[in-house]
């Protein structure tokens, strides 16, 4: 088995397994806790994410770095002092992000949230331990990133598959056993989170080489990788606002109750992201040891097999999210009024980040390059112009308003900066990657997924529509596999490679 397809198979196992589980523990939460906790919650994760460009890029450097010197003899001191060096970094953004949060927590509470049963005294010392949370978990982002450049993709999966089952369990056990409340969840998320990054780190430097002094902070380290570092700031603010502010816009302007069924749906479209990134976590090492290399043949092949593959991950599940967001929910949860509220706004947000998936591998291919301008570019000028339209749908539509501009932002994002970027990487590309990686395999699964929407009738068991959906979703898969060729051909040469026989 080759490295990528075992680091994809263990992206997608680790990911998917703490996806299943934090979808699986929604409505226990929402029962304990209340919408407008889980509104809470929502909030917190979002905020997360705008700070989440306080990085500086540096994560994806040490990603893209580490896979270059492992490429390079000799590199074992460099290494280890890189990763002292942007450690050090981390854990002091951390900490003081950690602090102002605390610090501003009451302001927040008070003048921008709109509860109407939780108390403001709660809601402030929620977001106060939610500071702290934050600052546990920041360094892992950096660590995680190091062992993608590694290729240490299945160890760092498999704990991060156990510490996410741990945190999804025992947070429903704590709600529902010891107390009901927000901190209390809070307070156990916190507690996980410290142990999280701290086994992270001890598993990346385990990983290193072996080197002849002691790490040490090299500030001259930095030198080499500013200047991508800085491109990646910039994109992440401009990713950052973009995917978020529809959020901090509706958390303001929405009851809490009401941000709670967006950020429900929201969530929900977010699980699109647990396929997208293991793909991408498994090819970005290697586009960037082909990179270096100048490999334009291995690397063209690659991509292409890589987007298929994605868009085979991506289109069956988007479309039955899309078409059957109503019966998803309503089995889900089994509430007829989250059902109504949040259907529409999921079948939106899921159609906008499957377009954005299928654009993630070649984003990730211009990151493999060093290529940051144009993401940056495109982005910037995304804000200028979608920026008041965000503000204008959401003042006039709420929640349905802002996912609709969300699917806007990703067809353009989706086909117009992929025309761009084939311009100068992978010259000649373009038509194969829209006829053959992408518009294939969507067509297929969608083609199949309105026949079913059109012919099979609704039922009212829960039980019934499910395995309906199910079905219908094994036979999207299959239309997609048979309609990209490079999954296809794989497919068949696994079917028909003989089982190992045993020692």
């Amino acid at each position: 088995m080759s490295l990528v397809r075992r680091n994809i198979i263990a992206n997608i196992a680790g990911r998917g397994w703490t996806a299943l589980l934090s979808l699986a523990v929604v409505p226990v939460y929402i029962h304990f806790l209340g919408i407008e906790a889980f509104g809470l919650i929502g909030f917190f994760l979002s905020l997360m994410a705008m700070l989440s460009l306080l990085d500086l890029g540096l994560g994806t450097a040490l990603n893209r770095q580490f896979a270059r010197y492992s490429m390079q003899s000799g590199k074992a001191q460099e290494m280890r002092d890189l990763l002292r060096t942007l450690e050090i970094i981390y854990w002091l953004i951390g900490i003081a992000i950690g602090v102002a949060i605390a610090a501003l927590a009451p302001v927040i509470a008070a003048y921008w949230l709109k509860p109407q049963q939780l108390s403001a005294e709660t809601v402030a010392q929620a977001l106060a331990m939610m500071g702290v949370a934050f600052a546990c978990q920041w360094p892992r982002a950096l660590y995680s990133g190091g062992l993608m450049g590694l290729q240490r993709q299945v160890a760092f999966n498999l704990l991060s598959s156990i510490t996410g089952t741990a945190n999804n369990v025992g947070g429903v056990l704590i709600v529902w056993l010891v107390s009901p409340s927000i901190q209390a969840y809070i307070a156990w998320f916190m507690a996980i989170s410290l142990a999280d990054t701290l086994l992270t780190g001890l598993l990346l430097w385990q990983s290193l080489p072996d080197a002849s002094t002691r790490p040490a902070f090299r500030g001259h380290l930095l030198a080499d990788i500013w200047r991508f570092a800085a491109g990646m700031t910039g994109i992440s603010v401009m990713s950052v606002v973009l995917t978020q502010l529809d959020k901090m816009i509706l958390v303001k302007v929405l009851p809490l109750d009401a941000f709670g069924y967006y950020s429900l749906a929201s969530r929900v479209a977010g699980g699109i992201s647990y396929v997208t990134g293991p793909v991408c976590a498994a090819f970005f090492p290697r586009f960037s040891q082909l990179a270096t290399k100048s490999d334009t043949q291995e690397l063209t092949r690659l991509y292409h097999r890589g987007c298929q593959l994605m868009s085979v991950l991506i289109a069956p599940p988007a479309v039955v999210l899309t078409l059957f967001s109503y019966e998803l929910l309503l089995v889900w949860t089994q509430d007829r009024s989250i059902a109504e509220n949040s259907h529409l706004m999921l079948s939106l947000l899921v159609a906008g980040s499957a377009l954005n998936a299928i654009a993630s591998l070649p984003y990730s291919l211009q990151l493999a390059h060093g290529w940051t301008q144009l993401a940056l570019a495109v982005n910037t000028a995304a804000v200028l112009l979608l920026a008041p339209l965000i503000y204008f749908m959401s003042m006039r539509y709420g929640g349905v308003g802002a996912a609709l501009v969300w699917v806007i932002f990703n067809a353009l994002f989706a086909f117009v900066v992929v025309y761009l970027m084939h311009r100068r990487l992978l010259k000649g590309e373009l038509w194969r990657w829209y006829h053959l990686d992408v518009g294939r395999p969507l067509i297929a699964a969608a083609s199949i997924g309105g026949l079913w929407n059109f012919l099979i009738p609704t039922f009212e068991s829960g039980w019934l529509s499910l395995s309906s959906l199910v079905l219908a979703s094994i036979a999207m898969f299959a239309a997609a596999i048979i309609a990209a060729p490079e999954i296809r051909s794989l497919t068949i040469r696994w079917l028909a490679e003989p089982p190992a026989e045993k020692p």
